[in-house]
């Protein structure tokens, strides 16, 4: 009975997805510790405000942008602007691996980084924020589960199923450098005419100081981790290039050949795309 009971849920909770996945505008997806989260608040902030909602913050951003789940704070359930569609797209977040049966054939926004430091970022996030890794950095670099294997096979098999979708590629890198500018692009993908004024409001509401005393005051969902260490926050340094902070040369340069031998050319091209390069090793 409990097998059968499951079973239907599980069923129940796909049918679900993908009816949602059918009515989403686009998706916004990315591995873990890309950066994902100041380019969600942008948005969330802007498409408040074309809703005449002000702005947002580090928890009501999941009203406008909400995760590709169930979860009724965070997740598809929480989207608030049904009504307002033609003002806010449902633009669903995902970190989830490929899967056409889950995407469907709608649009996707993909955001990449440079891996040496998606993999030091994710590294203290599982050390120090979610507490699940023990290991070094060595071997977290290593490690299938949450290092850079794991970060390989997400992109290769993102890199494959974006050919059956209309797609836009970014980096934090390029947001970073001009984030106008590369705002503005990915707005008119979404086929937004793009409000200058609402979009500098968004940028300046969405800066990675303001983002970390909102979550320094405590102003994110509950989670046990201590806000008080740097390196265990959400916001931890939004640094470009900050690996070179944490990794040895030979750890970076380990990072950068597996990249080169193990990405696929479609995978290494979405980097490229987004200015990240491992040039000697190609």
């Amino acid at each position: 009975m409990l097998t059968t009971q499951r079973a239907l849920r599980k069923m129940e909770t796909r049918i679900k997805m993908t009816w949602a996945a059918s009515g989403a505008d686009a998706f916004l997806v990315s591995y873990p510790k890309s950066g994902r989260t100041w380019f969600r608040h942008i948005l969330s902030d802007y498409f408040s405000r074309t809703a005449h909602d002000g702005n947002v913050d580090l928890f009501r951003m999941f009203e406008v942008l909400p995760n590709f789940d169930l979860d009724p704070e965070r997740g598809i359930p929480a989207f608030r602007y049904t009504e307002q569609r033609s003002r806010v797209p449902l633009i669903l977040v995902s970190h989830l691996n490929y899967r056409h049966m889950l995407f469907l054939h709608r649009p996707v926004i993909f955001m990449v980084r440079d891996p040496r430091d998606v993999v030091v970022s994710a590294y203290f996030h599982a050390t120090r924020h979610k507490h699940r890794f023990e290991g070094d950095m060595d071997a977290f670099i290593c490690d299938y589960q949450q290092g850079l294997p794991a970060l390989i096979v997400y992109l290769n098999s993102w890199a494959k199923g974006l050919k059956h979708h209309r797609h836009a590629v970014l980096s934090y890198e390029e947001l970073t450098g001009d984030p106008v500018g590369t705002s503005s692009r990915i707005l008119r993908f979404l086929r937004h005419d793009p409000s200058a004024a609402d979009l500098e409001e968004a940028i300046q509401a969405s800066r990675f100081e303001a983002m970390r005393e909102h979550e320094v005051a405590g102003g994110l969902p509950a989670h046990v981790y201590d806000r008080g260490d740097a390196e265990s926050r959400r916001m931890r340094r939004g640094k470009v290039g900050g690996f070179a902070d944490y990794l040895t040369d030979a750890q970076a340069e380990l990072i950068e050949r597996t990249c080169s031998e193990w990405l696929t050319s479609a995978a290494k091209e979405l980097l490229c795309r987004g200015g990240i390069h491992f040039s000697r090793y190609n």
